[in-house]
């Protein structure tokens, strides 16, 4: 049995007396302290670990004053903050032992755009892509283009002055910020614009903190102003941190203290809202994608790109590329970056060139395409080849894979994983591969492997040494390879960060600034937040202050990792490998990864919260002495004793429930899954929740007494059969809504389906479909089973959507073809999804040593519901391994496709338009198949038309359970409602059965699946 799990690092009395005096002041957001929600900003998407005290979700402006003005009292003077946005940092910029202030859950409004004067309003909490969502109507965008763009937030982006792509026309993000309401730490509000420096001088003394901190950073920068100047090398990647250079307008004569605030990674304030200059959109786009023989080639070569006049440069080594091509991102482009036949592809170069004049970059793209046909033909630089890309779709696909290359490097096999902490250096451009051939010396040296990718026409390069940070002595190595880039960067003349921020590399600030100029910063900080209570030790720490930098060496995931047995780790390696990336906090509504993030903007209900919250538990049972995989096999063998079942009620309805374990924070985050698995393929670690969910509410339930709820589920397969012996019986039963009360108050379950009336068998009684022998199967001839299809029964479509099965009958019949209803088989996948696992793992090997019987007919299997069909792939080859046998179910689209060839094509009918949408584990676990749809549909005279939409909502059961009502809904309207709106009902299929019966419930409309409008626009041909 499982042990209770008691241990948590507890938050400090003051915290705890601080939280609540912020309540009383009115504070009107959320504060968390449990330990599950302080885990999950305990990491961002670097290497290292923090645990802050509390996490506080501001719902204005005013909720910081608030935050602000409470801790200026003594009693409070030792609590420390730090403002966090996405969590994508790759440097530790928002962790902290503190208080985490989280800006994204609620200040994320889009407040003004004005388009005459070219610039928008915002709270800190937007996301990059949301803004640029609603920009787009008015032809404008925010253009600081980063590779986490759909979950960046604008706050973070201004903490960290982030960049990238497209950086040398666009800049960074300071470039764009024309003002910020920044609100200092005794909760001053500071309106940044830029002054005279006779309007600062001429401000007040007075006791405003904002006042005195505006004042003695612009006489600082006045002061120091040649020796600034003279310091730091005129990058497009300028120093991040305390921007002293950019403050002044020297033409102007103006300063801007917006531009100190710039890349401050929250030590001198949090930014409550910003003001912010707009691009227009481009007229004309153009990505020409250039091939090379050697990622040095591509290096070598970019230079010509930028003198080309190209807006960017960005570079792929062979490493990402071949990561790329072994993720589901890969279909996607194939065609834009093909093979170059009998060359080895090891490098790219994507050269984009955008205007707003559409001939003028025609012509620019012209010259270069003549001057690579050139170098192609005298066999020059390496070029192999090059493809030219002027569709915007294909662009946007391209960008996809390269912005997914972060985390694709962390999908690298084996226990050492590619490493940012040296990943965003800037040397001049020209210097830039010679730079590389030594960094990659340097790596070599030491033996290891890594990765490249970056932004050449800037000089920046991300390069990850792949490391094993479990390893104590690899920790080690970090921090001195960290020393030995820090060397090499100063003699190209660079910078160590010329991306992505300080965060623990802090340590080398001194080094980089000098002393001098150095103490003039902690003079800024010091002005700003004399306590260093803003996110303590980043940047630079207060004058007078014994306060240290954080350091390289700092707590890291590796150090809590190493705590977990190696067998432990290997066996949940879904969990133990996710690297913090966050493509899980997706704001694209019509993206499937992860919907009850969306939904509830919390960040434990995502799948790196919960591969971080099962990281923590297989911790803190490791340290019991408990080894769940042991735990785990010997569930599996057998049922449970009388002692135990009494046991679990005990510590479920006993004296002891409301003790606290571990285990019900992490059971609280995996309930809220909806096991739709867009995890599993989306995430570029495939991080795959619904695997390790299964396997920890297994593991859960040995100890607590499951809901009767489950119960029902996991057996359903087993008397859905009997129900439909007397569907309308039934139904009728079901139908008052008394029943529909009760059965929502007692069980849990809403919306519960009717049965179909006619039964499948019914609705095709007497038809050959449902004569299956087994023995007159085997006496077939080969040529005789060719004309056969075995149509695999599924319980939700066969029980309660019977009309799909028998319109796939008389599709197939259409064909030609000879169907025959397999008999009826549980499937399991219900039992997987709530945990069952011995009873899944009997289900799985019955329901296999009867398909595998099947499959040695060599007659076609197919099943037309995907999310159980791919079941019999996925969790049946974890479940069984090499016991699950050779049998495969095809969709109904992987069974059609290849048919194609042998069935007459119908004459085209454009006006014959059908709307696909399409299950989300469908499209994730098999990217092709919208695509294979519409191709069929265009075989038989149709056109289909794929509706871009994440899921549904209903996932299975978890929409009809009453405690899960509202984020189904939630869940519903973000992409499914507003596209079914704008479309004819009549003509919109669903693949899935949940989709369906989501749809069904929300606006009564019965949507087709794809077979049922295939026979239709068959039949009228």
């Amino acid at each position: 049995m499982l042990p209770a799990l008691t241990h948590q690092d507890s938050t400090d009395d003051v915290v705890l007396s601080f939280l609540r005096a912020l309540e009383n002041a009115g504070f009107r957001g959320d504060i968390e302290q449990s330990y599950a929600s302080r885990l999950a900003v305990a990491t961002d998407n670097s290497v290292y670990q923090q645990l802050p005290q509390a996490v506080v979700f501001p719902k204005d402006e005013q909720d910081l004053v608030t935050l602000g003005r409470v801790g200026q009292d003594a009693e409070f003077r030792s609590v420390t903050f730090s403002a966090r946005g996405g969590g994508t940092g790759t440097n530790g910029q928002s962790l902290t032992p503190g208080v985490v202030v989280d800006i994204s859950r609620h200040m994320n409004k889009v407040l003004e755009i004005n388009p005459e004067e070219g610039w928008v309003k915002v709270q800190a909490g937007v996301i990059k892509d949301q803004l640029n969502d609603a920009l787009r109507p008015h032809g404008f965008f925010f253009s600081p283009d980063l590779s986490t763009s759909n979950r960046a937030t604008i706050g973070g982006m201004i903490n960290t002055d982030a960049s990238g792509q497209g950086s040398l026309k666009y800049g960074k993000t300071s470039d764009h910020v024309l003002s910020v309401k920044a609100v200092l730490v005794d909760g001053s509000v500071l309106e940044t614009e830029a002054l005279e420096t006779a309007a600062i001088q001429r401000l007040p003394e007075g006791s405003d903190l904002a006042n005195r901190a505006l004042k003695l950073a612009e006489q600082v920068c006045r002061d120091k102003r040649q020796q600034i100047l003279d310091k730091f090398p005129p990058l497009n990647r300028f120093l991040t941190g305390y921007d002293l250079k950019n403050v002044f307008d020297d033409e102007l004569n103006r300063f801007d203290i917006g531009r100190l605030l710039c890349g401050a990674e929250g030590s001198l304030a949090f930014i409550a809202e910003a003001k912010l200059n707009l691009t227009p959109i481009p007229k004309s786009r153009v990505l020409v994608n250039i091939k090379y023989d050697s990622f040095d080639s591509a290096l070598r070569n970019a230079p010509m790109m930028v003198e080309a006049k190209a807006l960017s440069v960005e570079t792929v080594d062979s490493r990402v590329l071949n990561l790329a091509k072994q993720d589901i991102v890969w279909h996607t482009v194939s065609d834009l970056l093909a093979e170059v036949p009998g060359q080895e592809m090891l490098g790219i170069n994507m050269v984009e060139y955008a205007s707003q004049d559409t001939e003028e970059n025609q012509r620019l793209v012209a010259a270069l395409c003549a001057r690579l046909d050139e170098m192609i033909a005298e066999k020059q630089n390496g070029i192999i080849g090059y493809q030219v890309c002027d569709d915007l779709a294909g662009i946007q696909k391209i960008y996809t894979m390269r912005k997914k290359a972060v985390g694709l490097l962390g999908a690298a096999k084996g226990s050492k994983k590619p490493v940012a902490f040296a990943e965003d250096t800037c040397v001049p451009p020209e210097n830039l591969a010679d730079f590389i051939v030594e960094f990659r010396q340097l790596l070599d040296g030491h033996n290891l492997d890594y990765g490249m990718f970056g932004h050449v026409d800037a000089g920046v390069l991300h390069v990850r040494p792949a490391l094993d940070l479990c390893d104590p002595q690899q920790e080690l190595l970090m921090k001195t390879i960290s020393d030995q880039v820090v060397a090499l960067v100063a003699k190209y003349g660079g910078l160590m960060w010329g991306e992505h921020g300080k965060g623990y590399r802090s340590e080398y600030g001194p080094e980089f600034f000098g002393e001098e100029l150095f103490t003039e910063l902690r003079r800024i900080k010091a002005a700003f937040d004399p306590e260093n209570r803003m996110n303590p030790g980043k940047i630079c720490t207060p004058l007078d202050s014994d306060a240290e930098l954080v350091k390289v060496e700092g707590q890291k995931r590796g150090y809590f990792d190493r705590q977990i047995p190696v067998k432990i780790r290997d066996s949940f390696k879904q969990a133990m490998e996710c690297n913090g990336n966050g493509l899980c906090f997706n704001y694209d509504t019509s993206s499937p990864m992860c919907p009850s993030m969306k939904i509830t903007a919390d960040r434990r209900h995502s799948p790196k919260g919960r591969a971080g919250l099962v990281r923590e538990w297989l911790r803190q049972l490791a340290q019991q002495g408990i080894d769940p995989v042991t735990l785990e096999q010997d569930l599996m063998s057998r049922t449970p004793t009388v002692k135990e079942i009494i046991d679990r009620l005990k510590n479920t309805f006993g004296a002891t429930r409301k003790d606290y374990d571990f285990s019900h924070e992490v059971m609280e985050a995996m309930n809220g899954c909806l096991a739709c698995k867009a995890c599993a393929s989306q995430c570029p670690i495939k991080v795959d929740v619904p695997s390790f969910r299964s396997r920890f509410m297994h593991l859960y339930y040995s100890r607590y007494q499951r809901p009767v709820k489950d119960y029902l589920v996991a057996y359903v397969e087993s008397y859905l059969p009997v129900m439909a012996k007397a569907p309308a019986t039934f139904n009728a039963i079901m139908r008052p809504q008394w029943m529909k009360t009760l059965t929502a108050n007692t069980v849990g379950y809403v919306d519960m389906p009717p049965l179909s009336v006619p039964t499948l068998t019914e609705s095709l009684d007497g038809h050959h479909a449902t004569r299956f022998d087994l023995t007159w199967l085997q006496a077939l001839s080969e040529r005789e089973r060719e004309d056969y299809v075995l149509i695999v029964q599924d319980p939700f479509t066969s029980f309660y959507d019977a009309e799909v099965i028998r319109d796939f009958v008389m599709l197939a019949e259409k064909l030609g073809k000879k169907p025959l209803l397999v008999p009826f088989k549980p499937n399991g996948k219900a039992q997987h999804v709530k945990g069952f696992l011995r009873q899944f793992a009997k289900t799985a090997r019955n329901t296999a040593d009867f398909l595998n019987q099947l499959a040695a007919l060599n007659i076609p299997l197919v099943g037309v519901d995907p999310a159980l069909v791919l079941c019999y792939r996925d969790e049946y080859n974890e479940m069984l391994g090499e016991k699950r046998g050779e049998f495969a179910v095809l969709t109904a689209h992987e069974w059609l496709m290849p048919l194609l060839p042998q069935l007459d094509a119908l004459s085209s009918r454009q006006d014959d338009n059908w709307y696909l949408f399409a299950h989300c584990t469908e499209k994730t676990k098999l990217p092709n198949a919208e695509k294979e749809w519409a191709t069929i549909f265009r075989h038989f005279g149709a056109v289909l038309q794929p509706v871009s939409v994440g899921c549904c909502g209903m996932a299975g059961t978890f929409g009809h359970e009453k405690d899960k009502l509202e984020v189904s809904k939630g869940v519903y309207a973000l992409s499914w409602q507003p596209n079914l709106a704008q479309l004819d009902p009549e003509r919109c299929m669903a693949t899935g059965y949940s989709c369906r019966s989501q749809v069904k419930r929300f606006e009564h409309i019965k949507m087709k699946h794809p077979v049922q409008a295939l026979l239709q626009v068959v039949s009228l041909a």
